[in-house]
């Protein structure tokens, strides 16, 4: 069961990047702007969000926990803010996730899931919705920035964002490109879970006008374990018309992932 678990998280979670065939990589070259406002950084950020109907392509993951290693490539469709639909090799696993479900089926075992996001909050160590998750994956802001809430502390790299309030539930720290406003990383701790969520942004491409990420690296640790996924994108077409079948198979049995 837990390898089980170990190959379907390294699925879910491998969700939402974007490429095509002729991409070209974003260089960071502006140097930080020390009377740029908080207020004008967010407009920044929020301009540069990306829009797109439909997405398809092929991921390759790396998952690491422990010193165990697996590799896996993956097709990826999307419809933005509707669904994400990933296949494993030869239809193994396939996996759909929609605004209030999480589903998907393993023919390696003949088992299925049909619930709701515990198991990729589970994963990550924070309560997220698909709205924090394709923002995640997308190099956007975790939630939604709001100026008045935040203020701006120093970095020698990026724009630091932090709360000016603390929250009762989280910590959270947003680093922002000076050029292209998308992030460097992102960071959401739980201190009385010991959870803690890091996102980094190694590399961006710009496609069709829109800065997306190349590579990157989502490190969830917690009192037993560290994981990681380190993602790279290897080729997506956009705004194609597409279909997401999902079906879980005659004979299937449920599982519940703890």
């Amino acid at each position: 069961m837990k390898q089980l678990k170990n190959f379907t998280y390294s699925i879910v979670l491998t969700l939402l990047f974007l490429g095509c065939k002729s991409t070209k990589i974003v260089q960071s070259s502006e140097t930080l702007d020390s009377k740029m406002s908080v207020k004008q950084i967010v407009k920044n950020h929020n301009k540069l969000q990306s829009k797109f109907n439909t997405l398809q392509g092929r991921l390759k993951v790396e998952y690491i926990q422990g010193d165990r290693s697996e590799t896996h490539t993956l097709t990826l469709r999307m419809e933005n803010d509707k669904t994400i639909w990933v296949n494993a090799f030869l239809n193994m696993v396939r996996v759909k996730i929609t605004p209030d479900r999480v589903r998907f089926y393993n023919k390696l075992d003949n088992t299925y899931f049909d619930g709701d996001y515990a198991l990729i909050s589970e994963f990550l160590g924070a309560d997220l919705q698909f709205e924090n998750l394709q923002n995640l994956l997308l190099g956007e802001a975790i939630f939604n920035l709001k100026p008045k809430e935040f203020k701006k502390k120093t970095h020698p790299n990026s724009y630091m964002l932090t709360p000016k309030q603390p929250n009762a539930l989280f910590d959270l720290l947003y680093l922002i490109n000076p050029t292209y406003f998308k992030l460097d990383a992102q960071l959401l701790s739980q201190s009385l879970k010991q959870n803690v969520l890091k996102i980094q942004y190694q590399s961006y491409q710009k496609v069709a006008g829109l800065v997306l990420p190349e590579n990157m690296a989502i490190t969830a640790t917690n009192t037993n374990e560290q994981t990681t996924l380190n993602l790279n994108i290897k080729s997506v077409s956009l705004d194609q018309p597409l279909r997401f079948p999902f079906n879980i198979p005659k004979g299937f049995k449920a599982i519940e992932l703890k």
